[in-house]
């Protein structure tokens, strides 16, 4: 099962499918029909040609030398690594200071101007209502 939903990049909303993937999401951007081009444009000129037999003793043993098992480490994202650093230098635990000194920097951090909206709105609503606007 998948969701479908929309995904603003760079200025421009695009639908976009998430996707469980292990123990993540995978997201993935999709384009509309309009967006898309004819596959004729790409493959009108390549009709139903056939190699020719003498070049495939040639390219055979290049394809073998070529060809190799799929492994992750064959696709690198540098941008993609990065981001990982950072996340993983954002969730490290910081040593947390002793009881004495937490309290100390709670009470003398707590800041005074602190406003409750839901106060706030209140008195807002109730204001408007006794000047009948």
């Amino acid at each position: 099962m998948v969701c479908i939903s929309s995904l603003v990049i760079t200025r421009c909303e695009r639908a976009a499918m998430l996707e469980p993937c292990g123990k993540g999401i995978a997201l993935w951007t999709l384009r509309h029909g309009d967006e898309v081009r004819d596959e004729k444009t790409y493959f009108e000129g390549t009709g139903d040609y056939r190699a020719d037999s003498d070049m495939m003793p040639l390219i055979q043993p290049l394809i073998k030398k070529q060809t190799q098992h799929w492994n992750p480490t064959i696709v690198i994202d540098p941008v993609q690594d990065r981001l990982l650093d950072i996340i993983e230098s954002k969730t490290k635990v910081p040593v947390e200071p002793s009881k004495s000194k937490a309290k100390a920097l709670a009470s003398a951090s707590a800041p005074s101007h602190v406003i409750n909206i839901i106060d706030a709105l209140t008195k807002s609503v109730a204001a408007e209502t006794r000047t009948g606007t």
